[in-house]
């Protein structure tokens, strides 16, 4: 059976997260029930991560073997009129090697977390972002984030529901850019990329570092909870509406010849 590899993009507002749940609204049971219309044998799919409710993606990765080879472009169309009442879109689709593995194959994940930082709530960015009315130090927050880079005991901002074998990880980047947003707002973007990540490592770090921002936590005091391995020392977890899922990589990338 050819198996194709999909780009997708959704808003995690209505669902409780990627993985199917019984009973409940998942993000892969709405992508599943769309396959199923075009392909009689209803394929389970496969995906690069599972992103908690309320979670966002630019471009979450799934695979699935379908019966027959469809044209991509077509595949792509006719499975985004089955989801044209879901907020998902399937962005791109490739036929990959038999071996392909959304998940396995993956060689690094990119998430982007957003912080408005306005006075006034949020219109046309709620459940978008993470709106925070005090002022933040960027620089501070930059200090302290590139303590984190490189192999590590992330253990502090491990989730104690985290089913990883082991809490280190290797963090290859973490990035935050400043930008001016409407009415002299700004936005900050905080770009983390590794290979893999433990269960709501971003937002606890984010949360962590907001912390910094303010000035609730001083950048020595960051490093030695950081350095504590202690779960309790870890800021308050970062909300899942300002979280993306934003880039899957792949050596070779399956999506550039397709």
């Amino acid at each position: 059976m050819p198996r194709f590899a999909m780009i997708l993009e959704y808003r995690g507002h209505g669902y409780v997260g990627w993985q199917s749940q019984t009973g409940q609204n998942s993000l892969q049971q709405g992508v599943e029930k769309a396959i199923a219309e075009i392909d009689s044998t209803s394929p389970s799919i496969v995906a690069a991560g599972r992103t908690d409710s309320g979670v966002h993606a630019l471009g979450q990765v799934i695979h699935c073997d379908l019966q027959k080879v469809w044209e991509v472009g077509r595949l792509r169309d006719a499975l985004n009129w089955h989801l044209r009442l879901e907020t998902i879109a399937v962005v791109q689709a490739a036929l990959v090697e038999a071996d392909f593995s959304a998940r396995f194959s993956a060689c690094r994940r990119a998430y982007l977390y957003r912080i408005m930082v306005r006075s006034s709530p949020l219109v046309h960015q709620a459940g978008l972002a993470w709106r925070r009315r005090r002022p933040l130090n960027v620089d501070a927050m930059r200090t302290a984030a590139g303590l984190l880079v490189g192999r590590h005991d992330f253990s502090t901002f491990r989730s104690i529901k985290c089913q990883a074998n082991s809490p280190v990880k290797t963090l290859d980047s973490i990035v935050i850019e400043e930008r001016m947003a409407s009415h002299g707002e700004r936005e900050l973007q905080i770009r983390l990329e590794a290979r893999s990540f433990l269960h709501r490592q971003v937002r606890s770090i984010v949360g962590t570092l907001e912390r910094v921002g303010t000035g609730l936590m001083t950048i020595s005091q960051f490093k030695e909870a950081f350095q504590s391995c202690d779960r309790t020392r870890c800021g308050t977890v970062a909300p899942a509406e300002g979280l993306y899922l934003e880039r899957v990589d792949y050596d070779p990338d399956p999506f550039e010849r397709a």
